[in-house]
């Protein structure tokens, strides 16, 4: 489909990229723009091709995927292969930009980014940069000084001009609430006891190693506790290694009285429910995780990837420390002792958790993707014949 479009959104590559992009769009629909005026650019790898299908919005997909940081031969050989594709994906780039005439380019980051904006800053499009985690990437470092704007997820983000919007989540996290009753009916949903203290763990979709092990021997620990219960979300690398695995009378399901629930599964699509039934959550730091915690007001304990670009889970983390929000453990310090004894001291003090929970939601935004979209529309440059922008 050729013609004019209003808006085209670059990057992709993660769900990271792809749900903030995903809910702007969405909020620029809804102020009233077709959704045939907004056009993905994203990558032929990763999920970009599943999570655009079917939404309405026309997408072009360019070659290209990360540069490793590494010297061995073989990542070396890889990157060579990486700078060929960014090579014919600029030349894309370029051509998807002059064809379809934006009044405004959006990157959210990522090497999926790369090259719409560097055609819209050379064909003088105006870019407005879309930056959730609390230390930019490097692509988005590199379009800061030629963007009109740069919507950001927290405040003190070092981009030039930037506006704090918020980071956009979906809206059924946005939605969540933690009451009593609405506690009970979402441990109902994911067959927890209704009347236990409940710690939810998980490490994202493929799961994380260092987390997966710290629980289990958490729920060793715990194993006689017949007054907790744990949600362990597991992924699906890890999976096959804890599938069936008792911890206590654990396993896959819930467990009986007298002695620690556990419930393992290992993918989770209502986390909307995860949030409401926890009381605390254990869990890496990206921009989204923490934007979700944010909003759902939940207590967290996050345990920061090591080795992220920038280091920059941990900037994401300290948002959250910063207003006793969350505890933050390091990687390398989480083992199950260190998780006992800071869940201990959190779910010993009710009152504590709650004034966690209210701090987190003193963050979150629930009009990101709006916020967002008001600032995508005020750098658009005008139809011809509306006068300046």
């Amino acid at each position: 489909m050729s013609g004019e479009r209003f808006a085209l959104v670059a990057g992709g590559g993660t769900a990271g990229h792809l749900q903030p992009a995903l809910a702007i769009a969405e909020a620029l629909v809804e102020a009233g723009h077709a959704r045939g005026t907004i056009e993905f650019v994203g990558s032929e790898r990763g999920q970009d091709r599943a999570a655009l299908e079917g939404r309405g919005f026309p997408f072009t997909l360019l070659p290209g995927r990360g540069i490793v940081r590494s010297l061995s031969l073989r990542d070396v050989l890889r990157n060579l292969g990486s700078l060929w594709e960014l090579g014919i994906a600029l030349v894309g780039g370029f051509r998807v930009v002059a064809r379809a005439r934006p009044r405004v380019v959006v990157s959210v980051g990522g090497y999926a980014s790369l090259a719409a904006s560097l055609a819209a800053v050379v064909r003088r499009v105006p870019l407005v940069l879309v930056n959730v985690d609390a230390v930019p990437g490097a692509a988005i470092r590199l379009f800061g000084r030629f963007a009109r704007a740069s919507a950001t997820g927290w405040e003190g983000t070092p981009l030039p001009r930037a506006v704090v919007t918020g980071t956009p989540v979906r809206p059924e996290i946005a939605a969540a609430r933690r009451g009593p009753q609405d506690r009970r009916s979402a441990r109902r949903l994911l067959g927890l006891p209704e009347d236990r203290p409940t710690v939810a763990v998980f490490g994202g979709s493929l799961g994380a190693r260092s987390i997966n092990e710290a629980a289990a021997a958490l729920a060793e620990r715990w194993s006689g506790r017949g007054d907790r219960s744990i949600y362990h979300i597991v992924g699906r690398r890890d999976w096959e290694r804890y599938d069936g695995q008792a911890t206590g009378a654990g396993g896959r399901g819930g467990s009986a009285n007298g002695v620690l629930s556990v419930t393992r599964v290992p993918y989770e699509e209502r986390m909307a429910a995860v949030y409401s039934a926890a009381d605390v959550v254990v869990c890496r730091s990206g921009a989204m995780t923490v934007a979700e915690l944010a909003v759902a007001g939940v207590p967290s304990i996050l345990v920061p990837l090591p080795g992220a670009p920038g280091d920059h889970q941990t900037a994401n983390a300290r948002v959250l420390e910063a207003v006793g929000a969350t505890v933050l453990l390091a990687d390398a310090d989480c083992d199950g002792d260190a998780l006992a004894e800071e869940l201990d001291l959190l779910l010993a003090d009710p009152c504590a958790l709650d004034a966690m929970g209210r701090a987190a939601e003193s963050l979150g935004r629930r009009d990101a993707a709006a916020a967002g979209a008001r600032v995508v529309e005020a750098c658009a440059r005008p139809v011809p014949g509306e006068g300046a922008a």
